[in-house]
C-alpha cells in the first residue's frame, strides 16, 4: 500500500508535465492509459530502488496482460523457428487455396512487448484477412543489444519461408509487418532479403508507424509531439540507445544532434531533412534549429546508426528499389510520423507501390489499444482494419 501511495504521487506530479493535444483520439482514455503507463513506471523505480527487481522487469510484467482463451476460429501454437521463439495462428476453416502469410515482429522500443503482448492483434489479423500469422519473440534490450532483434527476426522468417508448404501458405503471398521497433525490423529484413534469390520474395511490408532512423530527433514530428504519450522524444532517443549500446549515456548530445559528423549528415540530408516533408505536417510548432558540435568521442559510441539494419531509411538506392509492394501507417500526433513520411517519399521516388494510411487523430501505439482493458479507441480498430483491407489486396 505504501508503494502503491508513492507510485501514485509520482503520476499525479507527473500528468502536468505531458501534453494531450484535443485533436487526439479519445483524449480522455488516453490520459487513463497514461496514467496506468506512469503509475507502472513510478512504482517500478521504487522496486528497483529497494532491489526487489529492475524497472524494466516490472515494465515487461505488467505489459503481459491477461492470458486469453482459446479462439474457436484458430490452431494457435507455441514452437521456434531456427531457436527463435513463435506464435503461429491459422485458420481453423479450410482454404480451397493456399493462404497469405505474415511474418509479425511485435513492438515495444526493442525493449519490452512479447507474444502475448500482441495476442489480440495477432488473432484479429489472423482471422480478419484469413492469413496464417507467424509472430516473433525476439531477444529484447538491454539484455541483448543489436543486432539480435535483427537477427531473430531475419532467422525466423527465412526458415518459415523454407517451410512454407507445412502451414499451408502460398510462397508469393508473404508479408513482413511490424509495428513500431517491430516495423523498424520489418523493414530491416525486407531489405536485407530484397536480393536473395534463394527464397521466395516478400509479396509486401507492412510498416506501421516505424521507428527509421536515429540521426535527427528533431524533425518536424519529433518537435510537435515531443510529450505526446505514448512514445516521448527522450523516450524514443533513449530506447535506440539501450538497443544499440544497453545503455543510454550519451541521450542529450543524441537528442542534441552532436553525435553524427557534419560531413555524413550533410551525405544522408537527401534522405532524412524536413525538406522532404510535406508543408501541410509542418504548421504546428516547428521551428529551425541551430546546428549543434558535432562530438567525436559519442559519434565513436554510437556510429552503428548509420547502419541500415539498425536504421532502414540509410539504405542505398540499389536496396531501396528492390523492396516489394509496402503499406505504411502513419499517426498525426507521433514523434515517430515524419520516419514514415520520409520512408514513403524514398519509396515513391524508388519506383515502389505505397499505400499510406494516416491516422489524423493518431498517435504512437494506438493499434494495440484497438481494445484495451474493456474500453476502445475507434482510431486503432480503423488502422488495424486498414492493415487487413490492405493484406486482403494482395
Amino acid at each position: 500500500l505504501p508503494l502503491a501511495a508513492l507510485a501514485a504521487a509520482a503520476v499525479l506530479l507527473g500528468l502536468p508535465g505531458y501534453d494531450i493535444p484535443p485533436g487526439v483520439n479519445q483524449p480522455a482514455k488516453l490520459r487513463l492509459v497514461l496514467t496506468v503507463l506512469l503509475g507502472t513506471a513510478a512504482l517500478g523505480r521504487i522496486l528497483e530502488k529497494t532491489g526487489l527487481c529492475s524497472q524494466i522487469t516490472f515494465g515487461r510484467y505488467v505489459r503481459q496482460g491477461r492470458k486469453l482463451g482459446l479462439d474457436p476460429k484458430l490452431f494457435i501454437q507455441d514452437l521456434q523457428f531456427n531457436e527463435v521463439p513463435v506464435r503461429v495462428y491459422q485458420p481453423k476453416a479450410a482454404s480451397d487455396v493456399p493462404r497469405r502469410g505474415i511474418l509479425f515482429f511485435h513492438g515495444g522500443g526493442w525493449v519490452f512487448g512479447s507474444l502475448d503482448t500482441y495476442e489480440k492483434v495477432c488473432r484479429y489479423l489472423s482471422r480478419e484477412s484469413d492469413s496464417v500469422v507467424v509472430s516473433v519473440q525476439y531477444r529484447l534490450a538491454p539484455e541483448h543489444r543489436y543486432p539480435a532483434a535483427y537477427e531473430d527476426c531475419l532467422d525466423a522468417t527465412q526458415h518459415f519461408l523454407q517451410h512454407l508448404e507445412r502451414y499451408g501458405v502460398d510462397p508469393a503471398r508473404v508479408t513482413v509487418c511490424g509495428d513500431s521497433a517491430g516495423g523498424n525490423l520489418a523493414a530491416a529484413v525486407s531489405q536485407t532479403l530484397a536480393g536473395r534469390a534463394d527464397l521466395p520474395r516478400l509479396r509486401a511490408q507492412i510498416l506501421i508507424y516505424p521507428g527509421l532512423q536515429a540521426l535527427d530527433f528533431n524533425l518536424p514530428s519529433y518537435q510537435q509531439n515531443r510529450g505526446v504519450p505514448l512514445l516521448f522524444r527522450e523516450r524514443a532517443a533513449f530506447f535506440a540507445l539501450l538497443y544499440l549500446n544497453g545503455d543510454a549515456l550519451h541521450i542529450q548530445e543524441v537528442l542534441e544532434g552532436s553525435h553524427i559528423p557534419p560531413d555524413m549528415r550533410l551525405k544522408y540530408r537527401k534522405w532524412v531533412s524536413p525538406d522532404n516533408i510535406p508543408e501541410e505536417f509542418k504548421v504546428r510548432g516547428v521551428e529551425p534549429l541551430r546546428p549543434t558540435d558535432f562530438i567525436a568521442e559519442v559519434y565513436e559510441t554510437v556510429k552503428r546508426f548509420c547502419e541500415p539494419n539498425l536504421c532502414p531509411l540509410l539504405a542505398e538506392d540499389s536496396v531501396v528499389h528492390q523492396l516489394p509492394e509496402s503499406f505504411i501507417l502513419t499517426c498525426e500526433y507521433d514523434v515517430l510520423r515524419d520516419d514514415g513520411l520520409l520512408y514513403k517519399k524514398r519509396l515513391e521516388d524508388n519506383g515502389v507501390r505505397v499505400t499510406w494510411y494516416h491516422l489524423e487523430d493518431g498517435f504512437h501505439g494506438i493499434i494495440s489499444l484497438y481494445d484495451y482493458c474493456g474500453f476502445s479507441f475507434p482510431s486503432g480498430k480503423r488502422g488495424l482494419d486498414s492493415v487487413v483491407n490492405f493484406l486482403k489486396s494482395l
